[in-house]
């Protein structure tokens, strides 16, 4: 009797750790089997006593991988929902914040010279919500529909696989993504324009569960204040302030976080961070550093890049002498003619003549353009050799996603040694 009273205490014991949260799904292995026949302290009168099985427990088992394609249905606030997480380690624009069923997203610097932030919470679908939010917009992850309103946007969903959620689009103009043409082909995208037109009703139509878009700080180029007031799930996407190719390259991880796939973000990224950077390594100690300068004028002023934007870093990882690369700023600085013409008439290279595709539209566009000794010696590159019957350029689509192309393309022009089998991407050669 002592034995089977032992053995009793001990499942009520185990019951009732179970009734309290425990995860125990069985008995200890000291409990001992169901006797076969009756104790031989107990007299053969007494009634046999038949132990109750012990009860079936369900156990919560916390997921290994992000849920991509399903909900929470059996909510524990003790599990970690997200074990695939992202760090940043080029971006500066954004940070990420991991909890167990939310994570909380902050841009940080949305356009130049801006006096807000904007907070987003991103809930595992299936869960509740944190109870104090904040100013922060709250959206259910994984979303299952996206509308992309920058073309930057567009090789994030490529990359990652998930054009099937695109359901929506600024406009058809400039997109060269093959896979996305084929989608409007099909009629399966829609246009909802930008800026203060945006099409509010018909992005209500759409009932997208995020909208992707970005802010310039003046209402008459901005969507997000329109279509934030009908309610509509709006982000911005800040990449285009990150000063270096890296950092823009980063924001995948960004887009990656709204479906959950931030393993798969991890991996692109590490890929274009590696090829980059072993370039980089390959051109950064090379003897001799042609100098370069960049655009051209824009209604009679001279916009150089700054000495500290993304295109002054790619030309220094391209083994470049930028001869602006003493200056501070992070954007461009407006110059005139006189001024570029003084410091750049004898630079080696020149990049990027905004939209020129020959030296002869540069010499009717300026006569004194052709002064410039890069000019003189055909050294014009310009990043326009892949552009789309409407003028999409696909060096600002494909180009912000995968900077390792770029990259090649610069150092295949500036050094053709150190990379004699590269064809180049975007750019080309004017011809006269």
């Amino acid at each position: 009797m002592q034995r089977l009273s032992r053995w009793i205490t001990l499942l009520l014991l185990v019951t009732m750790l179970i009734a309290c949260g425990g995860q125990q799904t069985t008995a200890p292995t000291d409990v001992p089997q169901t006797p076969t026949s009756a104790p031989t302290a107990v007299p053969t009168a007494a009634p046999t006593v038949e132990p109750t099985a012990a009860p079936t427990v369900a156990v919560l088992e916390a997921p290994t991988t992000n849920l991509i394609d399903e909900c929470v249905t059996d909510y524990d606030p003790e599990i970690d929902y997200f074990p695939e997480k992202v760090t940043l380690s080029d971006s500066v624009g954004w940070t990420i914040e991991y909890f167990n069923n939310y994570k909380m997203i902050t841009v940080l610097n949305p356009w130049r010279n801006a006096d807000v932030q904007f907070r987003y919470v991103l809930v595992q679908c299936g869960t509740p919500p944190p109870a104090d939010t904040g100013d922060a917009l709250v959206i259910e992850v994984p979303v299952n529909s996206i509308v992309a309103m920058s073309t930057t946007q567009l090789p994030h969903l490529s990359e990652l696989g998930l054009l099937d959620k695109l359901v929506g689009v600024d406009s058809f103009q400039y997109i060269n993504n093959p896979d996305v043409r084929k989608k409007i082909e099909a009629g399966e995208l829609i246009e909802i324009g930008s800026g203060a037109q945006v099409n509010v009703e018909q992005a209500l139509d759409l009932k997208p569960d995020l909208i992707m878009t970005y802010g310039v700080g003046n209402p008459e180029y901005d969507a997000h204040p329109k279509l934030l007031e009908a309610n509509l799930k709006v982000v911005l996407n800040g990449e285009y302030m990150e000063t270096s190719p890296l950092g823009c390259a980063e924001w995948i991880k960004f887009t990656a976080a709204f479906f959950n796939r931030e393993a798969q973000a991890t991996e692109v990224y590490n890929t274009i961070s590696g090829r980059y950077k072993e370039m980089a390594e390959r051109a950064r100690n090379v003897a001799n550093r042609p100098t370069v300068f960049a655009n051209i004028p824009f209604q009679g002023t001279w916009f150089m890049p700054g000495g500290r934007s993304y295109v002054a870093q790619l030309l220094a990882d391209a083994g470049a002498d930028y001869l602006w690369a003493d200056d501070t700023s992070t954007g461009s600085q407006p110059l005139s003619f006189e001024e570029v013409f003084e410091r750049a008439r004898n630079a080696d290279f020149w990049l990027n003549p905004g939209s020129m595709k020959s030296l002869t539209e540069i010499r009717e566009a300026d006569e004194r353009f052709t002064e410039f000794a890069a000019f003189q010696n055909g050294n014009v590159f310009n990043n326009n050799k892949r552009l789309n019957e409407n003028g999409g350029n696909d060096y600002w689509e494909t180009g912000v996603t995968n900077p390792h192309l770029v990259l090649a393309d610069l150092i295949k022009i500036l050094h053709p040694e150190l990379l004699p089998d590269h064809e180049l991407y975007f750019y080309q050669k004017l011809a006269p």
